[in-house]
């Protein structure tokens, strides 16, 4: 929690103007009538559309079940704070992930 209440406060500083809140727990920042409940004074709450998870293990939890219950395309993990773009995969990716992921790398590397 610690981390994700320190990440929120530097986004803040960074872009004060950007609609952001954390830490919320993932019912919170998606359902509104939970976001009411948790969160009442949150300006995201209940309508969030992008997660950031404190580590890569959670990161890897919340895409996968987004992946597989959705039925989203997903794109991830993005691995973020390193000197170097650097992506992970999954034993369970495909080939339209490795190469998702490899023009993702690609535009960080570009982007630098």
């Amino acid at each position: 929690v610690d981390k994700m209440v320190h990440a929120t406060e530097l986004a803040h500083k960074k872009a004060p103007s950007l609609p952001l809140d954390g830490e919320l727990q993932f019912d919170a920042s998606f359902v509104p009538t939970v976001a009411k409940q948790k969160a009442p004074g949150s300006n995201v709450a209940g309508h969030a559309n992008v997660f950031v998870f404190p580590e890569l293990q959670s990161g890897n939890i919340g895409y996968k079940i987004a992946q597989r219950f959705g039925g989203f395309e997903a794109i991830g993990p993005i691995l973020q704070g390193l000197n170097e773009p650097v992506s992970d995969l999954s034993r369970g990716c495909n080939e339209q992930d490795v190469y998702n992921v490899a023009i993702m790398t690609a535009a960080q590397a570009v982007m630098e």
